[in-house]
């Protein structure tokens, strides 16, 4: 177990400092940031985080991915921050994933990070390896001293951005119509399927686009992720699962409307979105799912719905959101309780091994990352993990730039209403990439 040294610091301003900080993170190759955006939620365990530097990693295709995790956390026993993308869903259940990849992530990557600072209110703490706890008050000083200007960084080869989609309007309502009919079958009730927005031949700033991206969707998951070549801009509202002690918290969301600049406009369409029928039947069949996945490491009679249907509102959008919880054993490896929900329902559909077949023959575009998840263990073995959802994914060597979107397809869902969904979706993405 590799052990570290904790200082806190008081600060004035952990606004400030919380900009100074992601400035100062750009230097790291591998370096993964997480930020609340002070969003109001129960579960919340700080208001900002920075992992850096990478000691030791674990990085693997999905054959056995979950194994070599388990192995991988068991024997570190510290922070690991990283990602499990959707794609480790062959590792679960006997699936494949075929279509086609521009981004090439690796399938699953965890990071040991030599530094670790958490903002937590006016308090900062810095857990830094012990081998190199000589450079933290340093860094502390240089974080400080650090500009938050921003740089330009317009490369000669940054042109305007063309975005293009991998599935084009008539040809979505055509692979809507076959969901729907898998669902008047009877073979599944429910699926997420998505599509792929991308420019190739791109050069884009990682770090102003998603600072703007931030600025715009403020949500409680953001997340700014960079390895190498390649990077992730998150601005994702939902949580896929949390362990704290024995208690695991999953908050799947379903339902989305947008928002009205009129106050009385917009509690309107927040108020219909709650009692929605169709939005509603969407959001209670993910949570059925996520009970029978819970209850799979969780102690009997212990998964209960906390929440039910609540509508949240973000910057861009409402959401449905419902929250479950389970206790499970002390005994319980963490890793088995990420294994036995992969992937996470909200993405999938139910029931959720028919659902993932038939998202996989009708969708263009290999997911990777999106729709996976991004989060962190503990060195207790407590974790959190979000939902990649919201978010634009770039590889800087490919030049290569992509973000996907999905709506959940239920026997109510007409073709032109799920289209509209997905534009809505999309706007903070296409947004911020068109007007950076």
């Amino acid at each position: 177990m590799s052990k570290r040294t904790q200082r806190n610091f008081e600060i004035e301003n952990p606004e400030e400092f919380k900009q100074k900080l992601f400035a100062w993170s750009k230097q790291f190759e591998t370096a993964l940031w997480l930020d609340s955006n002070n969003y109001d939620q129960e579960y919340a365990s700080f208001d900002c985080c920075l992992a850096a530097d990478e000691f030791t990693s674990i990085k693997t295709d999905y054959h056995g991915a979950f194994d070599k995790l388990k192995e991988y956390q068991s024997y570190t026993k510290d922070y690991l921050f990283g990602y499990i993308s959707y794609d480790v869903k062959n590792d679960v259940e006997k699936l494949s994933s075929n279509n086609f990849d521009g981004l090439h992530f690796p399938d699953l990557y965890f990071f040991q990070p030599q530094k670790v600072i958490f903002i937590k209110g006016n308090t900062i703490e810095f857990h830094y390896l012990q081998m190199i706890d000589d450079e933290l008050e340093e860094d502390f000083e240089e974080i400080h001293g650090t500009s938050t200007k921003a740089f330009i960084d317009k490369s000669s080869d940054e042109d305007d951005i063309k975005i293009k989609l991998r599935i084009h309007k008539d040809e979505y309502h055509q692979k809507v119509t076959k969901v729907l009919e898998h669902i008047h079958r009877g073979d599944i009730y429910e699926a997420n399927f998505c599509q792929e927005f991308y420019a190739e031949n791109t050069t884009i700033n990682p770090h102003e686009i998603y600072q703007h991206l931030n600025e715009i969707s403020e949500p409680p998951f953001a997340t700014f992720f960079r390895h190498d070549n390649l990077y992730l801009l998150s601005a994702t509202p939902e949580r896929y699962i949390k362990k704290e002690g024995t208690k695991i918290i999953s908050q799947p969301i379903k339902g989305t409307a947008k928002r009205f600049i009129d106050k009385i406009e917009d509690d309107k369409i927040a108020f219909d979105l709650a009692r929605d029928e169709k939005e509603r039947s969407e959001n209670i069949m993910i949570v059925d799912l996520v009970r029978n996945d819970l209850s799979r490491t969780a102690k009997k009679g212990s998964v209960q719905v906390e929440e039910l249907c609540k509508v949240y509102s973000f910057k861009q959008v409402h959401q449905m959101i419902s929250t479950i919880t389970s206790e499970v054993e002390s005994t319980t490896h963490p890793v088995d309780i990420i294994k036995d929900t992969f992937p996470m329902g909200s993405m999938t559909g139910a029931p959720k091994i028919s659902a993932m077949k038939i998202i996989e023959e009708l969708e263009e575009t290999k997911r990777g990352l999106y729709s996976g998840t991004v989060g962190y263990f503990t060195p207790n073995g407590d974790f959190d993990f979000n939902v990649v959802i919201r978010s634009i994914l770039y590889n800087t060597e490919e030049k290569y730039v992509s973000y996907s979107v999905g709506g959940a397809i239920t026997a109510k869902s007409t073709p032109e209403k799920e289209y509209e969904e997905c534009l809505l979706k999309a706007k903070a993405m296409k947004y911020v990439l068109l007007n950076n």
